[in-house]
């Protein structure tokens, strides 16, 4: 697998776990400048925001959408804003098929009991 190809894995189950901005930039391979452009654009947010950037604290759910939106603007050529919607979209488009696999697996059920 080449390291464009590679799948970043979020563990949910460890919520205590952050990165500071120096180490989601080193796991995301980027500089620190890109991060809080993210930041600024409402993109990943820190989940403890110091008065100062190198004080915040990351989620691995943002290091996720990190390297989402690096696949997204390298690929695309995505501008800031067009990559802050297209995430927002990306998450409303998974949150909706959780919905109707929800929905289908009680039809199912309703189904069976037919």
């Amino acid at each position: 697998m080449t390291r464009k190809d590679s799948i970043l894995t979020v563990d949910v189950d460890e919520p205590q776990m952050t990165l500071t901005l120096r180490e989601i930039c080193e796991r995301g391979e980027c500089h620190a400048e890109f991060v809080i452009k993210l930041v600024s654009y409402g993109i990943i947010a820190p989940v403890e925001e110091g008065p100062e950037e190198r004080q915040w604290q990351f989620d691995l759910a943002a290091l996720a959408r990190l390297r989402k939106a690096q696949r997204l603007q390298q690929d695309l050529k995505i501008n800031m804003p067009g990559l802050a919607m297209s995430l927002d979209l990306l998450d409303e488009v998974q949150q909706m098929r959780r919905e109707v696999d929800r929905l289908n697996q009680q039809l199912r059920q309703l189904m069976g009991e037919w």
